[in-house]
């Protein structure tokens, strides 16, 4: 059974979302997210760079959310949640999945960094982050026109990752968000797979008390 070592809210999210989307057994084992438990040796032992989440399948072990989407898929999905690798939108499918972390992840990350850094923050550096961020927003939107999903009429996992990404954006800039991600993001939190997984989140939370 896949194992996901978890801190509430963050990036092991998206993997145990397609989890549930796909119906894949896992176990969560919760993770405290103080730096001062990230930093320790048990922890380094586990994470190169003291970051969760961590998941293991057996005795494989691996970092990196959106990497474990893709393990994921590609041992579990039976062609779920991603286009074949022969169809036209596969290459997309990949470039939304990836833009999820790298792109639009990235300066809500920078956010939160620098709130726990910097006492008081810097405006100047929080705007430009936020800036960024929405700069993502509006990418989203515009691929969004006229389609329910990134990539058409099929929801597939880079929509969750995207959707996980939503939720920072909502907590960290606004939840005012334009009308194509406005849908995109209520079709997607309707999902019964994302209420069992904000469960498993808040579960999580509570184990950690």
């Amino acid at each position: 059974m896949l194992k996901f070592y978890h801190s509430p809210g963050t990036r092991a999210f998206r993997a145990i979302w397609v989890c549930e989307e796909l119906g894949v057994p896992y176990e969560i084992h919760p993770v405290d997210f103080s730096v001062e438990y990230r930093k320790t040796p048990e922890w380094r032992a586990m994470h190169p760079v003291s970051k969760v989440p961590v998941m293991d399948d057996g005795d494989m072990r691996m970092h990196e959310s959106c990497a474990m989407i893709e393990y994921v898929l590609a041992r579990y999905g039976n062609g779920r949640l991603q286009p074949a690798v022969a169809d036209p939108t596969y290459a997309h499918f990949l470039q939304w999945l990836w833009f999820s972390e790298s792109t639009f992840q990235r300066p809500l990350g920078e956010i939160t960094n620098h709130r726990r850094e910097f006492k008081p923050e810097l405006p100047d550096v929080v705007a430009e982050m936020k800036g960024r961020a929405t700069l993502c927003v509006n990418a989203l939107d515009e691929a969004l026109a006229g389609r329910p999903y990134l990539l058409g009429d099929s929801m597939n996992a880079a929509d969750l990752s995207n959707a996980y990404v939503l939720r920072g954006y909502r907590r960290s800039v606004t939840e005012d968000l334009p009308a194509n991600v406005q849908a995109f993001w209520d079709r997607m939190t309707a999902l019964p797979s994302y209420e069992r997984t904000v469960k498993a989140d808040a579960d999580t939370a509570e184990r950690l008390k």
